[in-house]
């Protein structure tokens, strides 16, 4: 039998530099599942039509419905202009199950948190959008578990932090799309201010 491949990360951190706020997935999806270079890339994933829904109040917003992929110029403009960061809680990666499930994700090596924060000065709140993703998160912090759509105080050096949990965006969570973006709808009022 041979040995499963480490897959090192595949995108470059997305770091607007006045970021308020960081969202931390686990790992990417196989490529096979992309429709655009950029985060949450596959179409089945739900993170952009919450995105539409919360800050637009149109699930399409930012997808291309015609054309099977995202508005990615689109989507990269509101994220610097909004002061959203985004990333992942693994840089490499064996698949145990050879899918995207993060069940059968094995973390070779986690992310640097510590390295991504000190290129994020005015970064005040990350959240994790799985659980994969939150149990790395909280155990780089030492942090208790919050429940889902809440926050858990921590510190980087001086810094307070404040550590949100948010539903997945995956579809094989289950929660309806409308009941997921008013999670992530109050967490964005709490950190950004306004939407």
């Amino acid at each position: 039998m041979s040995e499963i491949p480490v897959e090192q990360h595949p995108l470059e951190p997305f770091l607007p530099q006045h970021a308020r706020l960081l969202m931390l997935g686990s790992f990417p999806p196989p490529r096979s599942k992309w429709v655009m270079d950029f985060f949450y890339p596959n179409l089945q994933n739900d993170m952009w039509r919450i995105f539409g829904l919360v800050f637009k109040q149109e699930r399409d917003y930012f997808v291309d419905v015609e054309h099977k992929t995202y508005r990615l110029p689109l989507l990269r403009d509101f994220l610097m202009q909004r002061g959203i960061a985004l990333y992942d809680t693994a840089s490499a990666v064996r698949r145990l199950q050879g899918n995207a499930s993060d069940k059968y994700l094995e973390i070779v090596m986690p992310t640097n948190l510590s390295a991504l924060l000190s290129r994020l000065p005015e970064c005040g709140a990350i959240v994790t959008t799985g659980q994969k993703a939150t149990e790395q998160l909280l155990q780089h912090f030492h942090a208790p578990l919050p429940a889902i759509g809440h926050c858990v105080e921590a510190y980087e050096g001086n810094r307070s932090l404040r550590l949100y949990r948010m539903p997945s965006s995956s579809r094989a969570y289950p929660l309806a799309l409308d009941k997921k973006a008013a999670f992530y709808r109050q967490m964005f009022l709490e950190v950004l201010g306004e939407i």
